[in-house]
């Protein structure tokens, strides 16, 4: 008991961490991003300052400048907005371990997609997650980067592959947490080898009085680009859980792609809206992308069993197959404290949350994660059954 209390409270602390940090890295990313759009970049010939914009908020005015090379002098204090995105990456890798390495048969493994053990899970999870940076940075460092957009293509097409390859190995739920801690692996990938060290050049130029590399800042531009691509898409995926209607889906990782172009293209409306060209219809695109998502993860038909059952006959099933972690004292090992919050010990207890258990252990399966407690399709069956009988599903 007090190994899993200190294991619940070592979750929440990381993670409050891991959501504090982040939010500070994406509203960074979002806020230079949305200032770089909005410059005003009429300026006489020759001006060393690039743009400038004029901004009101909490309670002042504030007068922003960039500078088309850099001020004639350093300031002696100067912010580098770095350390958001690495607590961020070590909080979340901190997380996959409290979470997913140390509860592996309950979270990652799901042994009707591939019955791995815990070592091998983990292997696959760390090489997959150190492998893509390479893969992503050796692909960013070909002739491609002079052409973005197909550049663009390749890494997509490289990360719905391994959208599929990881829904083929590990349980849905663990297959789109690691497409997601993939994602954030290449974007604090972005920051620590190429887009900071771009930066540290350029101060560095500037106290030896000598021009910087351009190709170093053309290379940091590009990958910061592609960081704020990528921050929906990883999003999604650290949501997602709350969502076993696609995570649970037999087309799990068709599902994620098509969620994260929606936000790509989302993302893309909003770099481009101040432009001279329509940018409305990203939107409209993004919106049918993820109707096409939604029709996708729509249940299909499910057998049930012509034949009345009681929330009595229920009762039994779901207490030898879901109550020793939905209880008010869990007895399943690495479980502290009923999942969600759900506690099904009585007949009205599973009644009031009859759609919830239909969902995860009937429509999509996700529930017992890993059918760790060997429930039959037989009782899921029954369990369809009960629900069409309480509710009278059609």
């Amino acid at each position: 008991m007090l190994e899993s209390h200190i294991h619940e409270w070592l979750n929440l602390l990381i993670r409050w961490i891991h959501f504090i940090v982040g939010i500070a890295w994406i509203g960074a990313s979002f806020y230079f991003n949305w200032l770089e759009n909005n410059l005003n970049r009429k300026r006489p010939p020759g001006d060393s300052i690039a743009g400038d914009l004029w901004a009101v908020h909490g309670g002042g005015f504030y007068h922003l400048n960039k500078f088309a090379a850099g001020p004639e002098q350093l300031p002696s204090e100067l912010h580098w907005f770095k350390w958001e995105a690495y607590v961020t990456w070590l909080t979340g890798m901190m997380l996959l371990i409290v979470v997913y390495y140390f509860n592996a048969r309950i979270y990652m493994i799901d042994p009707s997609v591939r019955d791995l053990s815990s070592v091998q899970a983990m292997s696959i999870s760390l090489l997959s997650i150190a492998g893509s940076w390479f893969v992503y940075d050796g692909i960013c460092r070909t002739s491609l980067a002079s052409r973005p957009r197909i550049l663009v293509g390749v890494v997509f097409l490289y990360l719905s592959l391994l959208a599929y390859f990881l829904s083929a190995v590990f349980s849905g739920r663990a297959a789109y947490i690691h497409v997601g801690a993939v994602i954030g692996t290449l974007m604090v990938g972005n920051v620590f080898f190429v887009i900071i060290p771009a930066q540290k050049e350029m101060v560095r130029a500037m106290t030896e009085n000598r021009n910087p590399d351009p190709a170093l800042g053309a290379r940091g531009l590009l990958r910061s680009l592609h960081n704020n691509y990528l921050t929906l898409p990883v999003l999604f995926t650290m949501i997602s859980v709350h969502f076993p209607g696609t995570y649970g889906n037999s087309s799990n990782w068709l599902i994620l792609i098509l969620v994260s172009v929606a936000g790509v293209l989302a993302r893309h409306y909003f770099n481009i809206r101040k432009a001279s060209r329509p940018a409305w219809w990203f939107l409209v695109v993004a919106f049918c992308i993820l109707l096409g998502a939604a029709w996708l993860a729509y249940p299909r038909a499910v057998g049930h069993q012509q034949r009345t059952v009681s929330s009595v006959e229920a009762m039994e099933i779901v207490t030898a197959r879901c109550s020793g972690c939905h209880a008010s004292n869990p007895s399943f090992a690495g479980i502290s404290s009923p999942p969600g919050g759900m506690i099904l010990e009585t007949v009205q207890q599973i009644e009031n949350h009859a759609d919830t258990i239909y969902q995860n252990s009937v429509l999509t399966s996700t529930m017992p994660p890993g059918n760790l407690t060997g429930i039959t399709d037989p009782e899921r069956q029954v369990l369809a059954a009960w629900y069409q009988s309480l509710t009278g599903l059609k």
